[in-house]
């Protein structure tokens, strides 16, 4: 069983706890009120689909009840940091090398 840090709980809890929401740091159109058909087709609709590392907003339905963010691997499904709202990611496609800290890692 997969055991997910939620960084709200402060606390590692089972994966059926939670549900993905899909990507995350998805960036609203600057101008909504001029925002063409395609600008707001592609906020609503378009998502990445990533082999590798992917940035995911995740919910705790069982628990908090909070939104957070998640660096995952879609190849291996492992989770590499969590991270509240608002913050940004400490692992990237360019820090990838490095490694991901205990605390926001899957067990």
């Amino acid at each position: 069983m997969l055991h997910i840090y939620c960084p709200h709980c402060d606390e590692h809890r089972e994966e059926e706890e939670f549900r993905s929401k899909g990507e995350a740091h998805i960036a609203r159109p600057p101008e909504p009120e001029s925002a063409s058909d395609e600008d707001w087709g592609n906020y609503l609709f378009f998502r990445k689909n990533p082999r590798g590392l992917h940035h995911e907003q995740w919910f705790h339905a069982v628990g908090c009840r909070k939104f957070f963010n998640v660096t995952r691997d879609t190849v291996s499904y492992e989770i590499l940091e969590t991270y509240k709202p608002g913050q940004q990611p400490v692992v990237t496609a360019e820090s990838r090398n490095g490694s991901a800290s205990d605390k926001g890692a899957a067990k």
